[in-house]
């Protein structure tokens, strides 16, 4: 059996396993380490978890997710109401600063827009709406405020990786300027690509992250 082969079903067993998820009507293939998720679900909700339990697979490379989300009548929902709703929800996280989140809805679909001083915040605020009834998808058009403290910022991710027993320093380059960081090189899982531009993104200073790290 190929490589390809034995990702692709160790992909929908992970599909299967995740209880969240109704794997019965997604497709997955696989090319050179690459998966393809097709097929639709019922809630954008899902259609995230599907990626995210995609990404926790053993040698898979990177996901082209191409999964539709079909509402049912049920959790169908006016856009009045989900913009309402998403505004309600983010003035309630105490990790979102207040009124930094504009809203705006249209098919469901909505698009968040603002300025916030670090990316866990607009992370945050993204995970607010993603789980309402009636949304099937999310635009993040928040931004990062630049901060006078962004000198220096590559050196303190290096150290940041460093302190971290996911990384081989040697594999790993960080390049910055005017808070833009860009990650180059190599990691050895998925997971870990994800996890030191996480890292990077906690720098103080930190506007924007380009990660090219490429998975082995």
């Amino acid at each position: 059996m190929s490589d390809d082969k034995e990702l692709e079903l160790a992909v929908l067993e992970e599909l299967s396993w995740e209880p969240s998820v109704d794997s019965a009507h997604i497709g997955v293939r696989a090319n050179a380490g690459v998966v393809i998720l097709t097929g639709h679900v019922g809630s954008f909700i899902e259609k995230y978890s599907a990626e995210r339990a995609a990404l926790r697979v053993k040698g898979l490379k990177a996901v082209a997710e191409e999964i539709e989300v079909r509402l049912s009548s049920g959790v169908k929902c006016g856009d009045d109401k989900i913009a309402a709703a998403a505004l309600d929800r983010i003035s309630w996280d105490v990790s979102v600063p207040r009124d930094a989140i504009q809203v705006k809805v249209e098919k469901g679909w909505v698009t968040l827009t603002g300025k916030v001083y670090w990316r866990y915040q607009k992370d945050f605020a993204v995970q607010d709406v993603r789980g309402l009834r009636g949304v099937v998808g999310v635009t993040d058009q928040i931004t990062i405020k630049p901060q006078v403290n962004a000198s220096n910022i590559s050196h303190e991710i290096m150290r940041a990786l460093h302190r971290s027993w996911f990384f081989d320093p040697k594999t790993i380059t960080v390049t910055a300027h005017d808070g833009k960081i860009r990650l180059t090189g190599t990691v050895r899982y998925w997971h870990y690509r994800e996890l030191a531009e996480l890292t990077a993104w906690a720098a103080p200073g930190a506007t924007a992250v380009q990660n090219d790290l490429i998975v082995l």
